[in-house]
Formats: structure tokens, sequence, C-alpha cells
């Protein structure tokens, strides 16, 4: 079974970084598309971005371009969400995935995803 395992998050102030990572636990994540999601408290499941298999290519939701890069590390099977430059309105539970119908493009819809992590939190507040 494909099993996503999540780390990082925590309290940041305005302004501020965080890491989040995700490892594939008995599978290699560089075979699928990986997307990360956040839910931000009383509200929906939001797509941030996705990184592709293979290539590496990302998206990102509007509201997190040029402050969220993703990126991999296969050596370690881990991808990694770096967010700098964070809001309060960042803040909220984030979720990495698998992209199990193996689309060509990855996309930030929560209903090509299974396998989803267990969610860590991340909360900018001053």
């Amino acid at each position: 079974q494909l099993q996503v395992v999540q780390s990082g998050g925590g309290s940041v102030q305005p302004g501020g970084s965080l890491r989040l990572s995700c490892e594939g636990s008995g599978f290699t994540l560089d075979y699928y598309n990986i997307g990360w999601f956040r839910q931000a408290p009383g509200g929906g499941r939001e797509g941030v971005g996705c990184i592709e298999s293979r290539g590496g290519d990302t998206n990102y939701v509007e509201s997190v371009k040029g402050r969220f890069t993703l990126s991999k590390d296969n050596a370690k099977n881990l991808v990694y969400l770096q967010m700098d430059s964070l809001t309060p309105e960042d803040t909220g539970l984030y979720y990495c995935a698998v992209d199990t119908y193996h689309l060509p493009r990855c996309a930030l819809e929560e209903r090509y995803y299974r396998n989803w992590g267990q969610g860590t939190q991340v909360t900018v507040s001053s």
C-alpha cells in the first residue's frame, strides 16, 4: 500500500519560513505526482501545489506562487514543501497525497489523490 508520512510544520511569526516533508513508505515517490493541500480552520481543503513524477515540474495555487517551493530528494524518497514569507492566511492543516490516477500533469484537485498523509499543523501568528 502506498503510504506517505509527513513531518515538519509548527508555529511561526508572519514573514517566517517553515519546511514540510512527505516521505514515501514502501514505494518510490518519484514514480508519482505528489500533491500538497491545506485546510484552514472552518474551511474546505485547498490544493496548494504539486510536483510531477520523474521530471519534477511543479504547479502552485496563485496565492502561494513565489513563496512556496516544492522539491524532491530522491535518495531519501522525500518531497519537501518550503514555505517562505508566511502570512496568517497560510495557517491550516497541511497534507501531502499521492496521485494514483497518474495524470500526465499534476493537478491541484483532491479528487485525483489517494493515500493521504496524517496532516501537519502550520500556524502563522504574531
